[in-house]
C-alpha cells in the first residue's frame, strides 16, 4: 500500500477515536509535519469525510456527520463485533429492520479481509427461546420520529391501535423504544392516565407537532429492561408479549378452555370452574377474546378490563339495534 494511502487511514481511524483532535497531537501520532496533517484532511475531504476545523490555542479537527455516508474504517474487533450483531437482527427481528440487517451483513462481509470473513463464517450461534410471534411489519419513519421525540424529551400526541380519529390524541411523556417478541415497543408516561403504559409502534399514528419539552421521570425497577421484563412477562404466566393482561373466573372445566387457549394459563378451581389470565393487544381486544367463551365471566382485574368489556357490551348492542334511521354504520 502506498505511504500516503496508509497514512490516510491511519488518520481516518485516529479521526473516529475522539471528538476532538488537536493538529499537533495528530501530527505527533503520525510522526509527520502539522502541514503534512492539513493536506492529507483535505483529501479524506475530497473523498466525502466531514472533516471541520475546531477553534483554538493549536487548532484541530472533528470528524462530523455529513449528507452521504463516506466509507467507514473498523478495527478488527470492531468488524467482528459489527457483523455479530447484524446477524442476530436479521435472524430475531421478522420485521423490515431484520431484512435491512442482513442486507447490510452481505454488504459488510463482501468487502471484509478474508482473515475476518473466515472468523466470521465459522461463527454459528442457535438462540434457544420460546418461539417468537411473526415479526409486525412498522415503518421505519415512524420509529426515528419516536426516537428523536425520545432523545429531544418533547411530548408525543398520536393516534392508538383502532381509536377513531376524533377522539382527543393520547398525550406521553416517551422515554425509551424497545424491542420484545419480535414487536416494537414505546414506553412511556401517559399524561391523561397518570400511569406508565407501552404502546405497539406499529399502531401508533403520529400527530405533529410534537408537543412541549418535559423532564424525565423515573421508571419503576430504575432501568428500562427492568421495567419492560416486568411489565411483559409478569409472573412467567403465558401472556408474555402482550401490553394488556387481565385474569377472569369462568364457569367452564379447565381443561374446556385450556383446549382453546394458545397463550395464557388456566387455572382450576373445580370441575365446572377455572381462572384464567390471558393477554392481547389493547382492552377491548381482550374483553372479546375472553367473551368467545359462552359462559358467565366474574373479571378478577384489573379495572381496564371491566370498562373494555363495559365498552364491548355497549358496541353489540349498537350492533344488535340494527343501522340507525340514516341508514350509516
Amino acid at each position: 500500500m502506498p505511504k500516503t494511502s496508509g497514512r490516510l487511514l491511519a488518520l481516518l481511524s485516529l479521526l473516529q477515536t475522539r471528538r476532538d483532535w488537536p493538529g499537533t497531537l495528530l501530527a505527533e501520532r503520525l510522526d509527520v509535519s502539522l502541514r503534512t496533517v492539513r493536506r492529507d484532511v483535505d483529501r479524506l475531504r475530497e473523498l466525502g469525510y466531514p472533516i471541520t476545523a475546531v477553534k483554538g490555542p493549536d487548532g484541530g479537527y472533528r470528524l462530523g456527520a455529513g449528507t452521504e455516508l463516506p466509507p467507514l474504517l473498523f478495527d478488527d474487533e470492531q468488524a467482528v463485533a459489527l457483523t455479530v450483531a447484524l446477524q442476530i437482527a436479521a435472524t430475531s427481528l421478522g420485521d423490515g429492520t431484520g431484512e435491512a440487517a442482513a442486507r447490510a451483513l452481505t454488504t459488510v462481509r463482501q468487502v471484509m479481509p478474508s482473515r475476518l470473513r473466515h472468523r466470521i463464517d465459522a461463527l454459528r450461534v442457535t438462540a434457544v427461546e420460546r418461539p417468537a410471534r411473526p415479526g409486525t411489519p412498522i415503518d421505519g419513519n415512524v420509529l426515528v420520529a419516536i426516537s428523536s421525540a425520545v432523545r429531544a424529551r418533547e411530548i408525543l400526541r398520536f393516534d392508538y391501535g383502532f381509536e377513531s380519529g376524533d377522539k382527543p390524541p393520547r398525550r406521553v411523556e416517551p422515554h425509551h423504544v424497545v424491542t420484545w417478541d419480535g414487536r416494537w415497543y414505546l414506553v412511556a408516561w401517559d399524561l391523561d392516565r397518570s400511569d406508565w403504559r407501552t404502546f405497539r409502534a406499529d399502531r401508533i399514528s403520529l400527530r405533529i407537532p410534537n408537543g412541549p419539552r418535559f423532564t424525565p421521570r423515573e421508571l419503576p425497577g430504575g432501568d428500562v429492561v427492568t421495567f419492560v421484563t416486568g411489565r411483559f412477562r409478569g409472573a412467567d404466566d403465558g401472556t408474555i408479549g402482550w401490553p394488556c393482561r387481565g385474569t377472569v373466573l369462568l364457569d367452564l372445566p379447565a381443561a374446556t378452555v385450556a383446549r382453546y387457549t394458545r397463550d395464557g394459563i388456566v387455572e382450576e378451581l373445580g370441575s365446572d370452574r377455572c381462572r384464567l389470565t390471558l393477554g392481547s393487544w389493547s382492552w377491548p381486544g381482550l374483553a372479546a377474546a375472553i367473551a368467545r367463551f359462552d359462559t358467565e365471566i366474574e373479571v378478577v382485574g384489573p379495572a381496564e378490563l371491566v370498562d373494555a368489556f363495559d365498552q364491548l357490551a355497549r358496541r353489540l348492542a349498537r350492533t344488535a339495534a340494527g343501522p340507525t334511521s340514516g341508514g350509516s354504520s
